[in-house]
């Protein structure tokens, strides 16, 4: 299942794809009706699934112009994660290698432990992170494809693009390394998250003494663990408080749709579907 915006990045991904002959493509278009435009997105993409004869599956929303770039990004993967279940699919996006290095620098300017290396790591599968934005656009223009420019990758509301000329000002050898960080990061999150998975179990009832008395960044780890790295470090270290504190048979709401349940020994959770 292929998440396809109308962007460049994903019409040429699109594109790629269609020339495969071993898979089966399901096109998947997600309108957070952000822009009053993005209703055109939806019909060349929609264009794009009849020409290459594939499944087209979409869905239109009202997000309205002040979401975040976070809301949007929980509603798309709400979406797109309900499609691959639909249809038994793996999930594959666009994303590239500046993407990689944006994401990085974002971590960096917020401030970020190890884990703001390790970007980009879930079951969603991007196998375009070796190429860059300029690469993608050569690949389009190269095979005269039709894709549309999204409005708000120029607006400096969203972080991210006002930090993308720093991040595309990098060195090469610069974003070379960060890459291979990244690459030595992800690999040291598997090990960890093995140890901790032997630790702690798969729930779904965790002990609250265990958290209470486990150094707190041991317990935020673990806790990063158990809640499927949805949550932010601030969230996880309210999340903490929560288990340390809460009184029995009572609830924590801790964002990204998780909801805390305690009882006196023991808390386990939900998350919204």
């Amino acid at each position: 299942m292929v998440a396809v915006s109308g962007g460049v990045d994903s019409v040429s991904l699109l594109h790629m794809l269609s020339e495969a002959t071993d898979h089966e493509i399901i096109v998947a278009h997600f309108d957070h009706g952000i822009r009053e435009d993005s209703a055109e997105d939806a019909v060349l993409v929609a264009s794009l699934a009849e020409k290459y004869g594939f499944e087209y599956e979409t869905q239109k929303v009202a997000l309205g112009p002040q979401a975040s770039e976070e809301t949007a990004r929980y509603h798309r993967y709400a979406f797109l994660r309900n499609i691959a279940n639909k249809h038994n699919a793996k999930i594959i996006t666009a994303h590239h290698g500046d993407d990689v290095i944006e994401t990085i620098a974002i971590n960096f300017h917020r401030g970020t432990g190890w884990r703001g290396l390790a970007v980009l790591d879930s079951d969603v599968f991007r196998p375009l992170l070796h190429l860059s934005k300029a690469d993608l656009v050569k690949y389009a223009q190269q095979r005269k494809l039709v894709w549309r420019e999204d409005s708000t990758n120029s607006s400096d509301k969203y972080l991210r693009n006002r930090l993308r000329p720093a991040a595309a000002a990098l060195d090469t050898d610069v974003k070379r390394q960060l890459m291979a960080l990244r690459s030595q990061q992800l690999e040291s999150k598997k090990q960890i998250d093995t140890h901790i998975a032997a630790l702690i179990g798969e729930g779904p009832n965790y002990s609250r003494y265990f958290f209470t008395h486990i150094p707190p960044q041991v317990a935020l780890e673990c806790l990063r663990y158990v809640t499927r790295a949805k949550l932010t470090r601030p969230q996880l270290e309210r999340a903490l408080l929560a288990i340390k504190t809460a009184s029995s048979k009572s609830s924590y709401q801790a964002g990204a749709g998780i909801t805390f349940d305690f009882t006196t020994r023991n808390f386990s959770f939900s998350l919204l579907k």
